[in-house]
């Protein structure tokens, strides 16, 4: 399987208790947020695109996705202010986004693998 998010360049042990969500959109929906897990309600039509730094998973709205499924995406920590919402708000850095297309063996091997997992066939 193709990995579709790349691991956080962090080690806290903390992030299996946290998930990641990537709404779209303007201001705080344009970068990815981190939530304390169960604590963000998934949408049923949310994809789940892997999991970063271990066990965290990482969601994305559907209508994102369809922007960015064919890039792989990595998770990055970089100083400055983190979104009002997100856990990382007050510690003086916030996420970013990395992206790259994926190569045309990439995109094949994508191709033919079964669809991503929603929010409407996972929990948790």
């Amino acid at each position: 399987m193709v990995q579709r998010a790349w691991p956080l360049p962090v080690g806290s042990s903390d992030m299996m208790a946290k998930m990641f969500h990537q709404s779209g959109g303007c201001c705080d929906g344009s970068a990815p947020m981190c939530y304390p897990r169960g604590e963000f309600r998934v949408g049923g039509s949310d994809v789940l695109l892997g999991h970063v730094a271990g066990a965290t998973p990482f969601w994305m709205s559907a209508d994102q996705y369809a922007y960015w499924k064919h890039t792989h995406l990595t998770v990055d920590v970089v100083p400055g202010r983190g979104s009002g919402f997100s856990l990382e708000a007050p510690e003086g850095v916030r996420f970013l986004l990395r992206s790259r297309v994926l190569t045309d063996e990439e995109w094949q091997r994508v191709e033919t693998e079964p669809p991503l997992p929603t929010g409407a066939e996972v929990t948790g």
